[in-house]
């Protein structure tokens, strides 16, 4: 745990949260500013910088499915947006976004599209698919 992370508080009880779905791992919250009625944080009880370094990332990705799941039951609604970030807290947190309309869909685009405004031409795909590639031989 870390003590200083708002997070670890509310896995701890030293912070109140409204509580979705908890086990032993994991632990799924109403966020408090949330974009959307529902949205959702799901979180590791085990303090994590980065979703990718959480060990049982197979168990996390079933804990947001089940979530995801008994809230499409719930609602009738089969479209339930995720979002992984990490830069307000510094802990691993995937965001669901149930119930979204494509108006407020169209405004979380707009405010990520602000730094994206320059489209990748045929040299940087290619040296970067080099560089990156997983079947480098």
């Amino acid at each position: 745990m870390n003590e200083d992370c708002i997070f670890c508080q509310i896995v701890t009880g030293q912070l109140p949260s409204y509580k979705i779905y908890e086990d032993n791992n994991f632990l799924a919250f109403l966020d408090i500013y949330p974009f959307v009625k529902g949205h959702t944080l799901v979180v590791p009880k085990k303090h994590y910088r980065w979703v990718w370094d959480v060990e049982n990332i197979g168990e996390y990705m079933e804990v947001c499915q089940k979530v995801v799941s008994h809230y499409r039951n719930l609602t009738g609604i089969d479209r339930i947006n995720t979002f992984i970030f990490g830069e307000k807290v510094h802990h691993a947190h995937i965001q669901l976004l149930p119930n979204i309309s494509p108006a407020e869909m169209d405004k979380i685009f707009q405010a990520l599209a602000l730094v994206r405004n320059t489209q990748l031409n045929k040299e940087e795909g290619e040296a970067l698919v080099r560089r990156l590639s997983l079947s480098q031989s």
